[in-house]
């Protein structure tokens, strides 16, 4: 089960006279992640350590502290929460006292874990993509029905009849969805995949 989270969030944390300020943020693409590091780094801190993760695809960067001691830490932060659509980055200002490697990898990882839990969280759910067309007078109750079924509307594609909707739904949710489709259809309609 993974989690990603509502909205951005930020802990403050002081070690050994270095501040750190871990920020993090709910993101859908790489795209979006490097977006959010660029517009959200401080070029006056002496390190903006990052890390992110969507699915599969992971990236992380140390920004010039020892190899391993930064980027690394925050990645298992967000993969020991269990987190994923998730960009974190911490800026560090030094105060002067070397932390060394461990205390580094500690204070980045830490402040990364203690940010993400401090935000609020929602569940990803898996969902596959499928489409239907419904007449006018069908749509809105197959949509106030829609939410009981863990699935969502990607976009809607309107005719002189009705609508082409493109779905997300959940696996668990897919037939009883395709059952109350076909009984506002009267049969007519199906879910397809696009």
């Amino acid at each position: 089960m993974a989690f990603t989270l509502l909205g951005p969030c930020e802990y403050r944390e002081e070690i050994r006279k270095s501040r750190f300020i871990a920020l993090a943020a709910p993101v859908a693409s790489a795209a979006e992640a490097q977006a959010f590091i660029d517009s959200h780094s401080d070029l006056a801190a002496s390190h903006n350590c990052w890390a992110w993760k969507v699915g599969n695809q992971y990236r992380f960067n140390d920004d010039g502290e020892p190899g391993g001691t930064a980027g690394r830490p925050i990645l298992a932060a967000i993969e020991g929460q269990d987190c994923d659509q998730v960009v974190v980055l911490v800026i560090r200002w030094y105060g002067g006292i070397q932390l060394g490697t461990g205390g580094l990898a500690r204070a980045y990882g830490g402040s990364a874990a203690k940010c993400l839990q401090a935000g609020e969280r929602r569940e990803l759910v898996l969902r596959q993509a499928f489409t239907c067309h419904l007449q006018f007078a069908e749509l809105p109750l197959f949509k106030a029905r829609l939410n009981d079924f863990d699935s969502l509307i990607d976009s809607e594609d309107y005719d002189a009849t009705g609508a082409r909707l493109h779905l997300a739904v959940a696996p668990t949710e897919r037939a009883a969805l395709e059952r109350l489709l076909g009984d506002i259809s009267r049969g007519r309609e199906s879910l397809k995949e696009p």
